[in-house]
């Protein structure tokens, strides 16, 4: 048997910011994304900017119905200094196989803004591995 290298996406959670009033201060919540590779094999794992129209990886944007947006943003790490992105290199999360699925956490922050009217906002992120 020849095993060749390979990486899956095997998971990927929904991010809730759950439900506020006005944006007054930072709103924080976290998911998670689950990758399998095989042993030794590196990969990036790359968020795209979504679907919102204008959006880019730095502010993301969900949309109501109505077409309103409350910009996001998407991180590699606890501290929400480090946007994730889907430059390899530049801003994607790097990691090497293990054989075992490997739980990946986003950490998200809805910063204070301008709140927009009422209704449910959301939005539609590609995950990608490259390997």
């Amino acid at each position: 048997m020849t095993i060749q290298a390979e990486c899956r996406l095997t998971s990927a959670s929904d991010l809730a910011f759950g439900n506020t009033g006005v944006i007054q201060a930072a709103i924080t919540s976290t998911s998670t994304i689950g990758v399998q590779c095989t042993n030794t094999t590196p990969y990036n794992i790359g968020l795209n900017a979504g679907a919102g129209t204008g959006a880019t990886v730095a502010a993301r944007r969900m949309t109501s119905g109505a077409g309103a947006t409350v910009v996001y943003e998407l991180f590699r790490d606890p501290a929400r200094s480090q946007i994730w992105g889907n430059t390899a290199g530049t801003d994607t999360l790097a990691g090497i196989g293990n054989g075992a699925v490997q739980s990946l956490t986003v950490y998200g922050r809805v910063p204070a803004q301008t709140t927009p009217a009422a209704g449910s906002y959301t939005d539609t992120v590609q995950v990608t591995v490259t390997y």
